[in-house]
């Protein structure tokens, strides 16, 4: 069986790493949506549970830490775990 490599990406991307703690409901980044847990109403907390939609439509559930990679679509979003988006990319200067 052959063996293959990833190859490497020479684009850069888009990404942001979410903090619900920092955010309201009108302030909510671009393609993130919250839903309050059952007898919460408060979405400056842990209260709320956070999703954004992947390119293939599903909602991903996000936590507080996880890096949010926008899509090459601008509009569409997927999770990242930050240790594996620290072994992954680079900030661009």
């Amino acid at each position: 069986m052959a063996k293959y490599r990833r190859k490497q990406v020479t684009n850069d991307i888009e990404a942001f790493q979410f903090n619900p703690l920092a955010q309201h409901k009108k302030e909510l980044p671009k393609g993130v949506q919250g839903v309050p847990s059952p007898g919460s109403d408060n979405w400056a907390y842990l209260g709320c549970e956070f999703f954004v939609t992947t390119i293939h439509g599903h909602l991903t559930p996000i936590v507080a830490g996880d890096w949010i990679i926008t899509e090459p679509d601008g509009i569409h979003h997927y999770p990242c775990k930050p240790d594996i988006f620290e072994a992954t990319y680079e900030k661009v200067e």
